[in-house]
């Protein structure tokens, strides 16, 4: 390269570099730009959801639920969630926001005595819980009696006993259209009127979901901390 050139060359590869510089400096603006101006994510509001925030409580918890012993964990679980708020922070149930999730298979434990009794056998036929007492199908919502202490796995935690302390439960509706299909199969009753039965039948402070999983997600954009009862 000779003198002569050298420079042009330079100039070239200076010139080069800085479109480089700027294109990338624009690139990195507009990450800038977007970071700020694109705030952080908020899920949508719906109607349907309002009333997760109308349990008042300076803590929030959700407790899914998908089976029998998964319904009666829940049960217990969310007691010791009381508790332990009591015990070790000295909260009392109004601190405390507490969902209960019934699908799938713990969706009937979101239905009072008068459906357990009328349709035990149909019910049994699915979630296959028996009664620890006869060893039969269950013809009663087993998880509000304190009867059954350790031989059931709410541990005597009764619905009633949560729902003084504000615990509302959140039921499958979509698991709820599933059982009166079947039991309407089964018992010749038609399926819309079984639906009709088993929606007015629902425990105390029991919110029809559109879908066990759905309430799932909506609790936690609600600020719900999750777990598990399996």
């Amino acid at each position: 390269m000779t003198d002569e050139t050298a420079p042009v060359g330079r100039r070239s590869i200076l010139s080069r570099l800085g479109i480089g510089v700027a294109a990338l400096g624009a690139g990195l603006g507009a990450s800038r730009a977007q970071a700020q101006t694109g705030a952080r994510f908020q899920p949508a509001q719906h109607p349907q959801d309002a009333w997760f925030d109308q349990l008042r409580g300076t803590h929030r918890f959700v407790l899914d639920s998908t089976s029998p012993e998964g319904g009666g964990g829940a049960l217990a679980f969310a007691n010791n969630f009381f508790e332990a708020n009591k015990n070790g922070y000295n909260l009392d149930p109004p601190s405390l926001a507490v969902v209960v999730v019934l699908r799938h298979f713990s969706t009937p434990f979101g239905y009072t005595d008068a459906i357990w009794s009328k349709y035990s056998p149909q019910i049994f036929e699915l979630i296959k819980f028996n009664d620890p007492k006869t060893m039969q199908p269950a013809k009663a919502n087993l998880y509000n009696s304190a009867a059954y202490g350790f031989d059931l796995p709410n541990f005597g935690t009764t619905i009633d006993s949560l729902v003084s302390k504000g615990v509302n439960f959140a039921v499958c509706d979509m698991a709820t259209h599933f059982f009166a299909g079947y039991i309407s199969d089964k018992t010749k009753a038609p399926a819309d009127a079984v639906y009709r039965e088993l929606t007015a039948s629902l425990i105390p402070n029991a919110h029809l979901v559109p879908a066990g999983i759905v309430a799932v997600n909506r609790a936690q954009e609600h600020g719900y901390t999750f777990a598990y009862a399996a």
